[in-house]
């Protein structure tokens, strides 16, 4: 038979599923499991496809659930309210009908063209050193397990599967909703501005505890650095977003246009890499602006590139950007992307990369035209030697003989795994190299 063709965003995997299936209820979609799981064939779950690893991929059907979408339900509390959301809805259509409802995400990523159930799935976070990732966020899940059946799941109903379904790598199920545990809408001031990695540095632990929401970009080839400094305000405070035509400038055409032709460029002629960079980060310049959350903590990105990105004990960070600068000297290795530090809090999800400690993220990025190999593999290594842990969703080398001993929870995540999918319907290569 012909199979369907399915390629992740970044193109760095494709899948030749039997069928791509799109249910629209849970009862069609419980029916489909089942019959592939009765007939041998493994299901997958996808959502935007914008994770860079073969989490996805699938030969058997591959599942979208963009039929899923929207709220279902929502429940006030004391703070906020646990809203329940369809596992295909996409942040950015999420962050909206929150806002009209008069809550928000506690804390975001920069990309919101995930599927809430695949931004939970894969360890999505985003910066600020008293906040945890999305699935600290998570109060429940509804799941369709192997057998077809629709189970709930949280802190009280089930347990063990809620603890490791909150960051499951689709390896337990296929979620079908999402009970978020949400706060009042809030606005946001954010202050950017060009600086030195130096300075930056020398005030590292202030910014990073004292910032709301903190992170910053160094240049390699430089010392200089972009730092985004993010501060949650009333929902009641006078918004002043980016104006239009100078948030076009710089979002898009600095961020996007230039980029592309700044890295189509370099890719010719790496050789003007270091004075590119020194350029660019002087370019960017300062700006300040006051608007929705969700606005502030979201940027458009559409120069397409490889990632890497690993969470680092806090304390390890300087250590650790000083031996990546070291590397790219004595290699001459060129990079015209950033390297992103981010920070969090430290959180008791058991396959979070921040689980048990304060975190910092260095997130190391190549031009999908260029080869990333050599430099993701030492960023690797330099991150492994102070017990790093890989981003879920992004590129890296590590299996599961290695990752067991970093994560503390990691034997009973693989405990839940064989009760619930023993026959591995939810399976495929990527999982068997990290869980086994």
């Amino acid at each position: 038979m012909q199979r369907e063709t399915w390629t992740n965003w970044a193109r760095t995997e494709t899948a030749h599923p039997r069928r791509i299936a799109t249910p629209a209820s849970v009862t069609e979609l419980a029916a489909l499991v089942a019959d592939a799981a009765a007939n041998g064939l493994r299901v997958k779950a996808v959502g935007s496809g914008h994770s860079f690893t073969g989490a996805a991929v699938t030969d058997g059907i591959l599942v979208s659930l963009d039929r899923l979408t929207g709220i279902d339900a929502v429940t006030p509390t004391d703070d906020g309210a646990h809203v329940t959301v369809w596992a295909g809805t996409r942040l950015r259509a999420l962050n909206e009908a929150l806002w009209e409802r008069g809550y928000a995400m506690r804390n975001l990523g920069d990309i919101d063209a995930q599927s809430i159930a695949g931004a939970i799935a894969t360890g999505t976070h985003g910066t600020g050193a008293r906040f945890g990732g999305l699935a600290t966020m998570v109060a429940g899940l509804e799941m369709v397990l192997p057998d077809g059946a629709v189970v709930w799941c949280s802190p009280t109903e089930r347990p063990e599967l809620f603890e490791a379904a909150r960051i499951g790598l689709g390896a337990l199920g296929v979620v079908t909703r999402v009970v978020l545990d949400c706060t009042a809408a809030y606005a946001m001031h954010a202050a950017e501005t060009s600086d030195s990695l130096d300075a930056t540095l020398e005030r590292l632990d202030e910014d990073r505890t004292g910032v709301d929401h903190f992170e910053f970009y160094w240049f390699p080839h430089t010392r200089r650095v972009l730092t985004k400094r993010n501060t949650r305000l009333p929902v009641d405070t006078p918004l002043a977003p980016v104006p239009t035509v100078s948030g076009y400038i710089s979002d898009e055409l600095l961020s996007n246009v230039l980029f592309e032709g700044i890295n189509r460029f370099t890719t010719a002629l790496p050789q003007t890499i270091p004075a590119v960079n020194s350029v660019t980060a002087r370019v960017l310049g300062s700006r300040e602006f006051t608007d929705r959350s969700y606005r502030v903590f979201a940027s458009s990105r559409r120069v397409r590139f490889r990632e890497m990105e690993y969470a680092v004990p806090a304390e390890t960070l300087t250590d650790v950007l000083a031996e990546i600068e070291g590397w790219i000297g004595r290699t001459d290795y060129r990079v015209a992307f950033p390297v992103e530090v981010r920070f969090a809090a430290a959180d008791d999800v058991w396959l979070s990369t921040a689980h048990g400690r304060e975190t910092a993220y260095v997130a190391v990025h190549q031009y999908h035209r260029r080869d990333h190999t050599s430099y993701f593999r030492a960023v690797e290594d330099i991150a492994r030697a102070v017990d790093g842990r890989p981003h879920w969703g992004k590129l890296h080398g590590r299996t599961r003989d290695d990752l067991r001993t970093t994560y503390p929870r990691f034997d009973d995540v693989v405990a839940v795994r064989d009760d619930v999918d023993p026959q591995r319907t939810f399976g495929n290569e990527y999982l068997e190299r990290v869980l086994g």
